[in-house]
């Protein structure tokens, strides 16, 4: 039977590029997958293509590219290896130009096909409601972009025009593992039990590292050895959508099924009905059986028709955010920051800064689980921030902590502050009818 290895290259924007070459080079795939893609990294993207027609894909499009291409494509002796990743953020197509460029420095022959339709900004209407309650004409020129999760549509359209490599903007993570399968196996798009099996396979490698131990490692409760060298994980599939979850020989990390469980778990509000734009998957049957060291067995997930709706991604500016801290150190550094605390907060009341939101926390005594830490630390950093509509306001906050160098408490250093502009994201659901999977070759 015919068996299928998909490498995950990335589980962020910024993530490691070491372990995806060493998949590239020693994984033995038949495709690697960089999952580069949050939230807000899309409506951030958006925001810089505004700014420059030409960006708003992955800044670390070009070095990753420049590193995995050489082993894609048609070799003698090893699979052919193709590449599908979502690091074309809001502007696939520049993307693409970019990595033929890349493919013609390097003297290589490789197909680039850009996946579009995710941007559905134009599609949207004013009075639609986001899932905070305000409606997009509310948010009139502070709308930055509307980006659709789509499917596997565009990136099957791509692989039957032969790509080797596949450049897409906002897609549902586990789609960009579930397409190859569907490609590669023949899976009806309708075929619900295989789709829900070959979601789980891309749940389950989307975060790449965090199924090889990463974020699982907690020192003296669940050890994990040589995570300097984390390898990213790899899954073997077979016809019926049954995987094996392992990584590359001899790579620093584990791969386990208490890994894999918590990676089950991972953003899955409902484990019966995981919904995807492919299938509604059900993962409450799921269960991991350790074939070997580093290789686990992912079985018992099924699937049911997928939803009518599409979520979509809205990104809009919110204001900004004003920051300062200062540290102190040594006897009494708790009573001072707390004192330069107060003294920042009143100076914010007496010179009237309008802000909707302030916080100021002490890092290291109360800034996450409150004031409950009795033991006096010999080191401690003020932090205060606040949101404000308007920029020159937001500057005022970073200003006032400053000031403590020579207003405040003794033994104040470490001096910062920041403004940055707030790019918030909400929520709405599209009609699939509305949106328009496509390539670009």
């Amino acid at each position: 039977m015919k068996t299928l290895r998909i490498g995950s290259g990335a589980g962020y924007s910024g993530d490691r590029i070491e372990p995806a070459v060493e998949l590239a080079e020693q994984g033995d795939l038949d495709y690697l997958v960089f999952e580069c893609l949050a939230e807000r990294t899309i409506a951030l993207a958006q925001q810089a293509r505004i700014s420059d027609p030409q960006g708003g894909y992955d800044p670390l499009l070009s070095e990753r590219m420049r590193r995995v291409l050489p082993f894609v494509g048609r070799h003698e002796g090893r699979r052919r290896l193709r590449v599908i990743t979502n690091m074309g953020a809001a502007n696939p197509v520049a993307a693409a130009a970019e990595v033929r460029r890349i493919v013609g420095e390097l003297g290589l022959n490789l197909t680039v096909v850009a996946a579009l339709g995710d941007d559905v900004l134009a599609a949207l209407r004013p009075d639609q409601r986001l899932d905070n309650g305000q409606t997009l004409g509310a948010l009139g020129e502070r709308l930055i972009s509307a980006n659709a999760y789509l499917g596997v549509d565009a990136i099957l359209q791509a692989l039957h025009a032969d790509a080797d490599v596949v450049i897409t903007g906002r897609v549902a993570d586990p789609s960009l593992f579930l397409a190859p399968q569907m490609f590669e196996f023949g899976w009806a798009a309708d075929d619900w039990l295989r789709l829900g099996r070959g979601t789980l396979v891309g749940h389950l490698l989307e975060c790449a590292g965090q199924v090889s131990g990463g974020y699982f490692a907690d020192p003296g409760v669940k050890d994990v050895d040589d995570l300097a060298r984390l390898g990213f994980p790899l899954a073997e599939v077979d016809a019926e959508g049954e995987a094996l979850i392992t990584k590359v020989a001899g790579s620093g990390g584990r791969v386990s099924r208490a890994t894999c469980t918590e990676q089950l778990i991972y953003e899955v509000h409902d484990p019966a009905a995981y919904l995807t734009p492919d299938v509604t998957a059900d993962f409450s049957r799921v269960a991991f059986v350790e074939e070997g060291v580093d290789r686990v067995r992912a079985q018992g997930a099924v699937g049911h028709a997928r939803p009518e709706q599409l979520k979509v991604s809205v990104g809009y500016l919110d204001g900004w955010i004003g920051e300062g801290q200062m540290s102190y150190g040594g006897p009494g550094a708790v009573a001072r920051a707390q004192l330069a605390r107060d003294i920042v907060l009143k100076r914010l009341e007496l010179i009237g800064v309008k802000m909707q939101d302030v916080r100021a926390e002490l890092i290291g005594m109360d800034s996450l689980h409150g004031s409950r830490n009795s033991v006096e630390p010999w080191e401690v950093r003020l932090r205060v921030a606040a949101r404000c509509e308007d920029r020159g306001e937001a500057v005022r906050v970073g200003n006032e902590v400053e000031t403590l160098y020579t207003n405040g408490p003794s033994g104040g250093g470490g001096a910062s502050k920041s403004v940055r502009q707030v790019v918030a994201v909400a929520s709405l659901m599209l009609p699939r009818s509305r949106v328009n999977p496509r390539i670009q070759a």
